[in-house]
């Protein structure tokens, strides 16, 4: 990883400044992708940008900031929110004291534009990139794994794919926003499509793609997931959101599924109390594995009576075991209609239960 400090004066910096809002904000001679295209946006509130401002001013040092470099062209890492105060004032985008930039006496300006900010320029491998940003993804708006990932593949693709994923209101979201968890702008809904589309290998899928000319191959997917789980389970309710569509749909696309018969099942599975997580329901009907329902659990007063009453003894083994050591066990299964109550709870050592449950 090679990591150079360079010492960046601000009238370099607001050099090409330009503020386009979600199209992205560009400075340094049209160089720097201070925030790219859909990211979302980070303001400081009017207390701290002004303490940028005053910090310039006195020539105090301000924190070090992080740009990745790619080939001829640079992407803020660290610093964003300091930079985008620092030249909208230049800019004239706001006062201090009640005057903007343009109402300082020349001396004053040119002490502003001659202040020199501390500046790393990083770059080296995907892997090392990731790893130093890791590090220093400390401070202020902390980024997230995907926007992290971003400042590595930055590209045509990557914009392309914010296009369809990032943007507020984006077509993502109009499309299957009500099954999705978190926020476009956030890049959840771009983090969750390549999850799906790559079964979990994000930045394998990212390095592939990095230099294709669009996204048309992730957005096609990402459709096609959606279509069809509103085709297989037509009636929408509000615990469909946040499954692992993408998931199921890799796994079940080509089985012969009646979405009649799947909705019969889902509205009895919804109205069992004995379920305490009903958004597991989907992947119960299509996996048939009991653990994603987390079956409701017998309380603490009724497996401590029920051990009292077996003084100890487990119902499987015979052998005496400590209370911590026992678990409580369904003598009817919920499957076969077993519910959660103190007839139907027996208690038995861990190592029965195990076994019994692996069965």
């Amino acid at each position: 990883m090679k990591i150079e400090l360079n010492m960046i004066p601000i009238r370099a910096l607001a050099d090409g400044y330009k503020n386009s809002d979600e199209e992205g904000v560009v400075g340094y001679g049209g160089k720097l992708d201070i925030r790219p295209k859909y990211q979302r946006e980070f303001i400081y509130k009017d207390a701290q940008r002004d303490a940028v401002i005053n910090t310039v001013r006195n020539n105090f040092p301000l924190n070090v900031m992080y740009w990745v470099k790619n080939l001829d062209s640079f992407e803020v890492l660290d610093g964003q929110q300091r930079i985008i105060s620092i030249c909208e004032y230049i800019k004239n985008g706001f006062t201090i004291d009640y005057k903007m930039f343009k109402n300082l006496t020349s001396d004053e300006q040119e002490q502003i534009l001659d202040y020199e900010l501390m500046v790393y320029f990083c770059e080296g491998s995907d892997s090392e990139k990731l790893s130093w940003f890791e590090i220093v993804n400390i401070a202020g708006a902390v980024l997230t794994k995907q926007e992290l990932r971003n400042a590595v593949y930055a590209g045509v693709w990557l914009t392309d794919a914010k296009r369809y994923f990032s943007k507020s209101s984006c077509t993502a979201y109009k499309l299957g926003g009500k099954y999705l968890n978190g926020t476009a702008i956030r890049q959840d809904y771009l983090e969750k499509a390549l999850d799906w589309i790559s079964n979990g290998n994000i930045r394998g899928y990212m390095a592939q793609h990095q230099h294709a000319p669009d996204a048309l191959e992730l957005w096609s997917y990402f459709q096609t997931v959606i279509t069809w789980v509103q085709g297989k389970f037509p009636k929408y309710r509000k615990e469909m959101k946040g499954v692992e569509w993408g998931e199921l749909y890799n796994r079940f696309k080509d089985a012969l599924l009646d979405p009649a018969a799947l909705e019969e099942k889902i509205s009895a599975l919804m109205r069992d109390d004995e379920i305490t997580n009903r958004r597991g329901i989907y992947r119960y009907i299509l996996t048939g594995e009991e653990k994603f329902l987390n079956i409701r659990k017998f309380s603490n007063s009724i497996r401590r009576e029920i051990y009292e009453r077996q003084k100890g003894f487990c119902r499987n083994c015979g052998e005496h075991f400590e209370y911590e050591q026992m678990e409580a066990d369904h003598i009817d299964p919920w499957r076969s209609g077993g519910k959660t109550v103190l007839e139907n709870c027996q208690m038995l050592c861990k190592g029965c239960n195990r076994r019994k449950s692996g069965r």
